[in-house]
């Protein structure tokens, strides 16, 4: 297989086949290329909005994935981890050893091609943090180039193609994905256990999450969260240069005053050392917001951007699409969805929630993942006991099949065990029409959950 490096991206009429061209990070890094002159071929199971979109920028698209797809003026295959080796089109393409490689390698080499990569890691907060690294870089005027977890409402989208100054994207443990990237700047936000149907334990995690710092060149810089547990094991041997962000003063920046509005959005004063930069007011919920921010704008710093944009920035910054976001109200019950599906992320989204002005807090949680689920079993039934009352859909099996012997019933029993109000419903009709009985005038609803939960609350909201 060739190496990344030996792509040729100064020549235009390099064709690029992408595997899975529809998925939302792959149509990107098609645009992106298709934006830069070059050809770009692709494939999918089924035509969405995403590949219609590329077709119009030129892309030659075909549905669905076969043999014949693999044509002869194809140069690199691009392909997504979701793509087997058995894959009909895979297989074509090993068996005329055309270069080809996943869609974390080929994102490694477009980052070498920028002045300052930004790489945002982290077992949560990724997506809000780069989306808020983003506003500054856009407020500042610097045309960057952005990949996002989520959709940003000021992108119209996830992905942003600027100019060859700045690149910033967030960087998922998965799999060691982000291993193959090349940044200058690293973000670690957070290093807990997860995903662990790939990793053997935390400190396996961390011994990731290790690597993944020493990518940095001895110019770079690492900006980790000083309240990170076994942070010692994550920078031991570094060469690159270290800046923390914290809670409190321990950190290189960090907040004094917080204080927090009805809506639980904080405002506080964003200091570096013993400086006081000046004051932040979110638009944002959660106090997780406020180390999110101070994340956000140490990168900022060192990226070279002026305070007081920063500030402005944070102020303005609306959120991204499933993080807290609230839907609407119908009968008087308010209706958010968030895309928590760890038990720390859930912590943090009840503990915004009970800032919030309301009567009872319901919460409608679809597990993600059989493996997180059974892994994580005691911390998840204790982070939703924080709720009034907790309704169970089924685990969205995502990448898995059921063959652990757990269901989200198990975990409705678990969080009754200890006293709370759990129920479990096997459809989404049934759980609509239980919340339908039973919520009331000034009750808060959040669904919660990486899969397709969000649908429940839009369904009460059409009603």
């Amino acid at each position: 297989m060739m190496n990344t490096s030996d792509i040729d991206f100064s020549n235009t009429s390099t064709r690029f086949h992408f595997i899975g061209i529809g998925g939302i990070s792959m149509s990107g890094l098609a645009e992106l290329l298709l934006s830069e002159g070059f050809k770009v071929s692709g494939s999918d199971s089924h035509q969405s909005e995403l590949t219609d979109s590329l077709i119009k920028m030129g892309a030659r698209i075909s549905f669905p994935q076969k043999a014949d797809n693999i044509t002869d003026d194809i140069d690199v295959v691009v392909y997504t981890a979701a793509i087997h080796e058995d894959n009909p089109e895979l297989m074509e393409v090993r068996k005329r050893t055309l270069p080809a490689f996943t869609r974390a390698e080929f994102l490694g080499r477009i980052m070498t091609l920028y002045r300052v990569s930004v790489a945002v890691a982290g077992t949560h907060g990724k997506t809000t943090t780069t989306s808020m690294l983003s506003e500054i870089l856009l407020k500042a005027g610097t045309d960057p180039t952005l990949s996002i977890g989520g959709i940003l409402p000021s992108i119209g989208g996830n992905f942003r193609v600027g100019s060859k100054d700045f690149f910033v994207t967030e960087a998922c443990e998965y799999t060691n994905s982000f291993l193959s990237f090349a940044p200058n700047i690293a973000l670690i936000l957070n290093v807990e256990a997860d995903h662990l149907d790939f990793f053997k334990d935390l400190d396996d995690i961390r011994s990731s999450f290790h690597k993944f710092a020493a990518l940095l060149p001895d110019d770079g810089c690492l900006i980790i969260n000083g309240a990170t547990d076994g942070i010692k094991t994550v920078t031991e041997g570094l060469s690159s240069r270290i800046v923390t962000f914290g809670p409190d003063k321990g950190s290189d920046y960090y907040p004094e005053d917080i204080s927090n509005d009805d809506n639980a959005c904080a405002t506080f004063t964003l200091c570096h050392g013993d400086e006081k930069l000046g004051k932040v007011q979110l638009k944002v919920p959660g106090l997780h917001n406020v180390e999110n921010a101070c994340a956000a704008a140490a990168a900022a710093v060192e990226m070279g951007i002026d305070t007081n944009i920063i500030l402005g920035a944070l102020g303005s910054f609306g959120g991204t699409e499933r993080r807290f976001q609230y839907k609407g109200s119908f009968n008087g019950v308010t209706v958010v969805d968030d895309y928590a599906h760890h038990p720390s992320e859930i912590k943090a989204t009840l503990s915004t929630a009970q800032n919030c002005t309301h009567k009872n807090l319901w919460v409608v949680f679809q597990p993600h993942t059989y493996t997180r689920t059974k892994a994580l079993l005691p911390e998840f039934a204790e982070a939703l006991s924080h709720a009034d009352n907790v309704v169970l859909a089924d685990i969205y099996a995502a990448r898995e099949t059921d063959n652990l012997g757990i269901s989200s019933r198990t975990l409705a029993d678990e969080i009754s065990k200890s006293g709370h109000n759990a129920w479990y419903f096997g459809s989404f009709e049934e759980i609509e029409k239980f919340l339908s009985k039973n919520l009331i005038h000034g009750d808060l609803l959040i669904t919660m959950g990486a899969g397709d939960v969000y649908k429940i609350g839009d369904d009460l909201l059409k009603k």
